[in-house]
């Protein structure tokens, strides 16, 4: 492994740092609503499938018992 001393390393980190494209404010706003949208259906699918279950092992364990 190669040894850099400090001042090559920041020279190297300034050009990395260079080089990132930041995202324009649109694509954030629009990837946080996406972010939002599958977070809830999501939450209502798994809220669904709860409530499926649920009903089925109490109809289940009420005709058993």
């Amino acid at each position: 492994m190669a040894t850099t001393n400090p001042l090559q390393f920041i020279q190297q980190v300034r050009a990395e740092a260079s080089k990132i494209v930041w995202p324009t404010r649109r694509e954030v706003v629009l990837t946080t609503i996406m972010v939002f949208i599958m977070a809830t259906l999501t939450a209502i699918f798994f809220a669904i499938v709860d409530i499926l279950i649920r009903t089925g092992l109490e109809g289940l364990l009420t005709y058993v018992g």
